[in-house]
């Protein structure tokens, strides 16, 4: 794990403009010692759509990651192609919304009781960039492909049930469109509007173009 953490924190200082000084990295055996070791867990696993409920394995806090160890978080895999590999890289998605974080401060998480909504408004965006960043998208797609057999609404951007599994989509278009230092700027401007408009302008087009796009995306990707 730390071996995955310090790979990603490199990768990351090639990319991003700042990183927290020193990250402190606990372990826990089960999701419940997670969620009391950082309360704003909680809200938001039960708000999470149940196909990506698996993948919220953890938490972060100013400085500090707080995760499944490895047993537990391949335990927690299920029989879906990718669901292991996306699991056994949650310390690195930690890593990166933490980056983000720290790095936004309009999206930054609950770590006062006034930023409780800006974590949920946000949380394609924080999820999105931690997911991307951190190499999981490429293992989400069994999961996209569930998804969308579903029936309920699909939003966009994502909705909070959403943000665990599809906000990495909106980070790979845009990264495919603009390249990996749009995906940066969108993931650290503070933003200036609602969802759509920041997306506006991280794309340089209409928002109704931007989710045409992304749902045919969306599709190709479940496809692979």
């Amino acid at each position: 794990m730390l071996e995955l953490l310090e790979g990603t924190r490199e990768h990351l200082a090639d990319v991003f403009p700042a990183l927290p000084p020193t990250v402190a990295v606990i372990m826990h055996d089960n999701v419940a010692a997670v969620a009391f070791a950082v309360p704003a867990l909680a809200p938001m696993w039960v708000l999470t759509a149940k196909a990506g409920r698996r993948y919220v394995a953890g938490a972060y806090a100013r400085g500090s990651l707080h995760v499944l160890a490895p047993r537990s978080l391949e335990q927690r895999a299920s029989a879906v192609p990718g669901s292991r590999e996306m699991l056994m890289l949650t310390p690195a998605a930690l890593y990166a919304a933490l980056v983000v974080a720290e790095s936004n401060p309009g999206v930054a998480p609950p770590f006062s009781p006034g930023r409780s909504w800006a974590s949920l408004r946000w949380a394609w965006l924080v999820a999105g960039a931690a997911q991307f960043f951190s190499g999981q998208t490429m293992y989400v797609r069994a999961a996209i492909a569930r998804r969308l057999r579903e029936q309920r609404t699909l939003r966009f951007p994502p909705a909070v049930a959403d943000a665990a599994l599809l906000g990495g989509s909106v980070f790979d278009l845009l990264a495919r469109e603009r390249g990996e230092e749009a995906a940066v700027a969108l993931a650290v401007t503070p933003p200036r509007g609602d969802a759509r408009d920041e997306l506006r302008r991280a794309f340089g087009r209409p928002a109704t173009e931007v989710e045409a796009v992304w749902r045919t995306h969306l599709g190709r990707l479940a496809e692979h």
